[in-house]
């Protein structure tokens, strides 16, 4: 019987680590990749996501030849705008008052390097409308730290979960990875769990 080749995650993001347990996956490792993920200059949020992922999987990959290495990256759009991931009270709020009240887009950049080179990808888009906050909701959500480090400076499994008034296409995706699509590349690739 041959040994599968393990499985590693490019990603610091418990949120990430988490998902994958639910559907019964335990990475062999964690392995974040730590690479620059500045936008390039005009670069379109759909290009942004797969490009960042396809990245910290050829990252983590160089270091990693004999693993499946799965990297992902996950980012919120309204338009053609890129949100920022809020470091700062600041920036969370001026991302929850850009998308009070209106649709946003979350792009999620999934990138699976096998042992053999090969590589799939794929960018999952899942629509969230947000209904309008009022100043007082606002300042008890940022009042919290749950914002902090998050794209578009919420996060929809926590108290956020309340502005929610719509959601199309994966929730997994919202959180931080399809667990669909991560399986369905798996499966794709060869990997035996």
């Amino acid at each position: 019987m041959t040994k599968r080749a393990p499985l590693v995650l490019a990603s610091a993001s418990p949120r990430r680590l988490e998902l994958l347990r639910q559907i019964g996956l335990e990475p062999d490792a964690v392995d974040p990749a730590e690479i620059d993920e500045t936008p390039n200059r005009n670069e379109l949020p759909t290009v942004y996501a797969q490009r960042v992922a396809k990245a910290k999987a050829d990252a983590v990959g160089a270091r990693r030849a004999d693993a499946f290495v799965l990297a992902a990256d996950t980012v919120v759009a309204v338009g053609r705008r890129l949100l920022p991931k809020a470091e700062d009270v600041a920036t969370a709020r001026t991302c929850l008052e850009l998308l009070s009240g209106r649709r946003h887009r979350v792009l999620g950049g999934i990138a699976l390097r096998a042992p053999d080179g090969r590589l799939a990808q794929r960018l999952v888009t899942t629509t969230v409308a947000f209904k309008r906050l009022d100043m007082r909701e606002l300042d008890a959500y940022l009042a919290g730290d749950e914002w902090n480090g998050k794209a578009g400076g919420y996060a929809i499994q926590g108290h956020a979960a309340s502005f929610a008034r719509f959601l199309e296409g994966s929730y997994t995706n919202v959180v931080g990875l399809s667990l669909y699509d991560v399986r369905q590349m798996l499966n794709g690739l060869g990997f035996d769990r």
